[in-house]
């Protein structure tokens, strides 16, 4: 495991690398470092606004994370016109890269700290709204009831622990927390979080996921209750069929 030195160490030098390459104009730190420091367990996220065709500064620094960070292993997750290239080192460090446009370097949330450059304005990437997250919801409760059916054992228990996921994004929207990646799920009370750990699937049969997928049914439609009275109503009687 990596220590708070070794990492800190580790992203200045990569910091000192990108203001002394020329295709680089601009970088940032983003994640929980940017905004109160991080933890012991936080990883490295670093954003670089690139002059220039990205695939030739993303070839030539995954070059460098190869051969001098003794990377073991790399993937790409396209974000718009931005690619974040993720690595991850012996240590278990993972160090994110984001390559993006020159023109479009700058904060898209809170989490941004500007090492170099000249960013363009805060654009926040817009959140996910109630019906979307309503959608995806009843969506997943629909598919886990049908695995079950289907003695899909595993493909249910997917679809359950995606609902709660849903559940709990709805609750963080409700309360002003972050809804991505259960980032606010720490912040939610009791009564909205003890009620979900029925809805955890402790063994792989009928009778236990139909039990975990019931509970979670009655979380959703509790917090549909609570903003939006006639949608849960409506909903209750095809998700408790």
């Amino acid at each position: 495991m990596f220590t708070i030195e070794e990492r800190d160490s580790i992203r200045d030098r990569l910091l000192a690398l990108a203001e002394a390459d020329s295709a680089i104009i601009g970088a940032a730190v983003t994640g929980s470092q940017a905004v109160d420091g991080g933890d012991r367990w936080s990883d490295i996220d670093l954003v670089f606004g690139v002059d220039g065709p990205l695939e030739a500064t993303m070839r030539r620094w995954t070059d460098l994370l190869h051969h001098d960070f003794a990377a073991i292993h790399h993937w790409d997750l396209p974000a718009s016109s931005a690619v974040y290239r993720v690595f991850l080192l012996p240590s278990g460090l993972e160090v994110d890269l984001a390559f993006g446009p020159a023109a479009e370097f700058g904060p898209n949330g809170p989490s941004w700290r500007t090492v170099f450059g000249h960013p363009a304005p805060r654009a926040d990437a817009p959140s996910p709204s109630r019906r979307e997250l309503t959608g995806r919801a009843w969506h997943h409760a629909l598919h886990a009831r049908v695995c079950i059916r289907r003695h899909r054992w595993w493909q249910a228990e997917q679809w359950i622990s995606a609902l709660r996921g849903e559940i709990l994004a709805l609750a963080c929207l409700r309360l002003g927390h972050p809804t991505a990646y259960a980032k606010g799920a720490h912040l939610l009370p009791a009564d909205v979080t003890t009620p979900l750990t029925a809805t955890l699937v402790h063994a792989l049969n009928q009778a236990e996921l139909t039990r975990a997928l019931s509970a979670a049914t009655s979380s959703l439609l509790a917090e549909l209750t609570l903003v939006d009275q006639t949608l849960a109503a409506r909903l209750a009687p095809v998700l408790t069929d």
